[in-house]
C-alpha cells in the first residue's frame, strides 16, 4: 500500500475510533459527519459516489470574497473532531481549504493567465501555485496520476489539462507547433 494511502487510512481509523468509542447517541451526524467525510474525499484525486453529499456541502460554501470562502470552508472542515488532533491534520485542513476546487486544470488556466505586453500575447504560467503544491503534496493526500499537467511552454501557448487528457493534448500541441514552424519557414 502506498505511504499516502496508509496515512489517509490512519486518518479514517482515527475518525472511526472516535465514533466507535462514543455511545450510540454520540455518532457523528449532520455537518460534523459531512466535514469528516469531506476530509476523506478531498484527500484523493479519485472520489467515489459516496462523496457527493459531503463535497456538495463543502463546495456550496461560497462568499463574495475568496478569502471569506476559504475561511468558511476551513471552518466547516474543522467541525470534524480529527481536524485538529495533530499538527499534520491541521495543516491538511488548511491545505484543503486553500486548494480544493482551485487546483484543477480549468482553475489553473484562469488563475495563471497573464498578458505579455512585449509580445501582446496571453500567457498561462506553468508553475502550480504554492497552495496547490501544499494541497497535492501533503503527506495525507494521494493525487498520484490525477494532478493536472502542463502542455507546452508558456511562450508558445502552453496550458493546463487534466492528467487523463495529457497525451492527446500534448500530441495536438506538438502538431500545432510543427505547423507553425513549417509556416515560418515558408515566409
Amino acid at each position: 500500500m502506498k505511504p499516502k494511502l496508509v496515512l489517509a487510512s490512519l486518518a479514517l481509523a482515527a475518525a472511526a475510533s472516535i465514533s466507535a468509542s462514543a455511545s450510540a447517541e454520540e455518532v457523528l451526524t449532520g455537518d460534523t459527519r459531512l466535514a469528516c467525510e469531506a476530509i476523506l474525499c478531498l484527500s484523493t484525486g479519485t472520489r467515489p459516489g459516496e462523496c457527493s453529499p459531503s463535497l456538495h456541502r463543502y463546495f456550496s460554501i461560497s462568499h463574495r470574497k475568496l478569502s471569506d470562502t476559504i475561511r468558511a470552508r476551513g471552518n466547516f472542515l474543522k467541525l470534524c473532531p480529527v481536524a485538529s488532533q495533530t499538527p499534520e491534520m491541521s495543516l491538511l485542513v488548511n491545505a484543503m481549504a486553500n486548494g480544493a476546487g482551485r487546483c484543477d486544470a480549468a482553475s489553473l488556466n484562469v488563475t495563471l493567465l497573464s498578458w505579455n505586453w512585449n509580445t501582446e500575447t496571453v500567457l498561462i504560467g506553468n508553475q502550480m501555485p504554492g497552495y496547490c503544491a501544499a494541497y497535492a503534496g501533503h503527506a495525507y493526500t494521494d493525487f498520484s496520476g490525477t494532478q493536472p499537467r502542463y502542455v507546452g511552454t508558456p511562450g508558445r501557448g502552453g496550458y493546463w489539462v487534466e492528467a487523463n487528457d495529457y497525451e492527446r493534448a500534448q500530441a495536438e500541441y506538438n502538431a500545432r507547433i510543427a505547423a507553425e514552424e513549417a509556416q515560418r519557414r515558408l515566409l
